[in-house]
């Protein structure tokens, strides 16, 4: 649980950052044309989707976890790649539900313009959920008979 409380603190930090430092919809060039910083307070889920309620939001976000924690401890002898990937997914979701608790919005800011503005979280979410594909395709692929 090391790599979920690494990605709890470098979210929280980054959010930390951003909302000390910026106004809302502020935004400033990292790489010109390609990356901005830019401070958005998301009251909508993931990508903007699901309405904007966030308590509502935050305890689905808990459900899943929770179900997503079960369904990993039922693995048993889960290898490296799995717990580095619910490290991550871990992580990514109590950083954003703790921004949902204590602010009502998640603070988002890695902007690419052609992308929804994202934040550390939600890159670790995404990277481990990525990981367990990658994962479960292997593990399947193995298992599958010799014909």
């Amino acid at each position: 649980m090391i790599i979920a409380a690494i990605i709890v603190a470098a979210d929280q930090y980054t959010k930390h950052v951003i909302a000390t430092t910026f106004l809302p919809e502020e935004s400033r060039i990292v790489i010109p044309h390609v990356v901005y910083l830019t401070y958005v307070q998301n009251t909508h889920g993931a990508f903007g989707l699901f309405g904007s309620h966030p308590l509502l939001l935050a305890a689905f976000a808990s459900a899943v976890l929770i179900g997503f924690f079960l369904w990993y401890r039922s693995t048993g002898s889960a290898g490296m790649t799995t717990h580095i990937a619910f490290g991550l997914i871990l992580g990514g979701a109590i950083g954003n539900i703790a921004d949902r608790m204590r602010l009502s919005y998640v603070v988002d800011f890695i902007d690419f313009r052609w992308w929804p503005v994202f934040n550390v979280a939600d890159s670790a979410i995404s990277i481990g959920v990525v990981l367990l594909l990658i994962r479960m395709l292997i593990h399947d692929k193995k298992a599958l008979p010799a014909q």
